[in-house]
């Protein structure tokens, strides 16, 4: 944004120094009526001061946004203004950016600028709280003269846009690397020997193993216990569906359950394709909208962060039915499939349990939901009024109703992954560890 004109405005103090005025004049013209041209002259001698002021505050040269490209929900960013103004000796500077309410609560950004290294610089900080694409529309700029009194205001458009992506620090956090790097299956190449299902050797029984390892013949043969040993299969399918309706857009410390079920997948996913397994994304609402092909290798992670984004907040009720029947028919092979879902009523609920179940007999399938901690905070709080009794009645109902939700599908073989937000990412990783090891995906 270049040079551009400016007007001239007061500032709050010479307002502020015009009011003091107006009262002074009253008494000038009540004492001394010979002497009213006073007041008028001396309002002219603001005025002239503003004027001057806000000449020597000195003009705009050159004005640039400076927006990151590419950020991650929930992830703190910074954005700002560099400014370079021709002549003048200006006070202080503010600005204001216009948002998409994504990146701003609000949609409204300001911060001060500072002088440095010639020019004036000033940043302020958002945390995005939404995936998609999001515009910084228009900016407003204000400068000070040195003696507060005048000011410089100039407001224009911009066409900057900040791509919001699902966040993925669980990724590239140190302890995910390390557990990598450490695990059986991580960047070591190497077979993973335990529960599997592929048989690989014989190995001496210790106590603890599963009874069921045991080898008696072998046994028989060498006068002493031996236990199979199995190759853990790899090349497993996983599937992350992702219920994008109306329960899952709504904002749970700041964020969607969405976006946290998809931090959460994500990291599990990375882990996987690190194993040698391969990993899909599906989401649907109504109907059934992103499906991904499987991505088998770790080099095309990008693949599912990128078809991540594109997983749209629906506010409407999912339809489990046609959803998970669609899935079901584009799976070839036995596969597991995680499930991402919440529920607020008992007949969607009972919809997404008869759905999930026709899953069970061909595929293994894990549940995800997160706690409701609004919910825990009603039912536990202290009945001090009426209020605040039928507040605790209501949630301690619906709690009652999703801890039966959950044991229903745990009746139907469903692994069930219950935490809060910020713990279901590790949970799953363990769930989806546990059942790689079993062998019951192949």
């Amino acid at each position: 944004m270049g040079t551009r004109f400016a007007p001239i405005v007061p500032t709050t103090r010479a307002a502020a120094l015009l009011a003091l005025a107006a009262p002074v004049a009253l008494v000038i013209g009540a004492t001394r009526p010979d002497a009213w041209v006073i007041a008028p002259l001396a309002g002219i001698v603001v005025f002239a001061l503003v004027f001057v002021d806000a000449l020597l505050a000195g003009r705009l040269e050159d004005l640039r946004v400076v927006a990151p490209r590419d950020v991650e929900v929930g992830a703190g960013e910074e954005m700002g203004l560099h400014v370079r103004l021709y002549g003048g000796h200006p006070s202080a500077l503010q600005a204001a950016l216009a948002c998409d309410p994504r990146l701003v609560p609000g949609g409204r950004m300001t911060f001060d600028l500072a002088s440095e290294g010639g020019g004036w610089r000033g940043t302020g900080r958002f945390t995005p709280s939404r995936r998609g694409t999001g515009r910084v529309s228009r900016v407003w700029l204000r400068w000070t003269g040195p003696l507060g009194l005048g000011a410089r205001q100039l407001q224009g458009d911009l066409d900057e846009e900040v791509s919001v992506w699902p966040n993925i620090a669980a990724v590239r956090s140190p302890a995910l690397q390390t557990f990598l790097k450490d695990a059986q299956f991580g960047l070591i190449a190497r077979r993973m020997r335990g529960e599997g299902t592929q048989f690989e050797s014989l190995a001496e029984y210790e106590p603890g193993m599963d009874r069921r390892r045991i080898d008696w013949k072998a046994s028989a043969r060498h006068v002493h216990l031996y236990a199979k040993e199995y190759e853990t299969e790899r090349n497993n399918q996983i599937v992350f569906a992702f219920d994008c309706g109306q329960a899952m857009c709504e904002p749970i410390q700041g964020m969607p359950r969405l976006d946290r079920a998809v931090s959460a997948a994500l990291a599990t996913a990375y882990v996987a394709l690190k194993g040698g397994d391969r990993a899909a994304l599906f989401g649907f609402a109504s109907r059934p909208e992103v499906w991904t092909p499987f991505v088998a290798a770790s080099g095309e992670f990008h693949r599912l962060q990128r078809a991540a984004a594109g997983l749209e907040y629906r506010p409407e009720a999912p339809n489990f039915t046609l959803a998970l029947a669609t899935l079901a028919s584009r799976l070839q092979r036995r596969s597991l499939i995680v499930v991402f879902s919440d529920f607020s009523d008992p007949t969607s609920a009972e919809l997404m349990i008869e759905s999930i179940g026709r899953l069970v007999s061909r595929h293994v399938v894990v549940f995800v939901t997160m706690t409701d901690d609004e919910l825990e905070s009603f039912s536990d709080a202290p009945p001090d009024d009426l209020e605040t009794l039928s507040e605790a009645v209501s949630a301690d109902l619906l709690l009652r109703q999703r801890a039966l939700v959950t044991h229903r599908l745990r009746q139907l073989g469903v692994d069930v992954v219950e935490a809060p937000f910020d713990a279901i990412g590790p949970r799953l990783l363990d769930a989806y560890l546990d059942i790689k090891r079993s062998g019951a995906i192949g």
